[in-house]
């Protein structure tokens, strides 16, 4: 399975930038999906998660600001972020987690670069 995130970019205070994470095949078997975020020099941190049943998740964080969704039939994640601020400024990564009789698999994206300017 391959996961390519895409939509990063430059955006100012107060803005607003949509990410997206492709996956190379059905993402309706996948148990949960999420997006994930690196800043310099911090650890990977765990932005939000959505289940297969559609039930989501977010860091405090970002609760309120962002939206995390997916679309099966276009087998892409998406992560709408609004009222971005510096500290957003990170590199996002989109995740996936399959179970299959017993078994985990877990995949990641290659991640896009978010940076917002004060």
């Amino acid at each position: 399975v391959q996961l390519q995130a895409s939509g990063g970019g430059l955006a100012q205070a107060g803005g607003s930038l949509r990410l997206s994470c492709a996956a190379s095949r059905s993402i309706f078997s996948f148990n949960v999906m999420a997006w994930h975020r690196q800043a310099p020099g911090k650890e990977r941190e765990l932005v939000a998660d959505i289940t297969s049943a559609g039930s989501t998740d977010y860091a405090d964080s970002v609760k309120g600001r962002f939206t995390i969704s997916k679309d099966n039939a276009k087998n892409t994640l998406y992560l709408e972020m609004n009222t971005l601020k510096p500290e957003d400024t990170a590199v996002y990564y989109c995740r996936a987690d399959q179970v299959v009789t017993g078994l985990w698999s877990r995949y990641w994206g290659q991640g896009t670069l978010v940076t917002v300017s004060s």
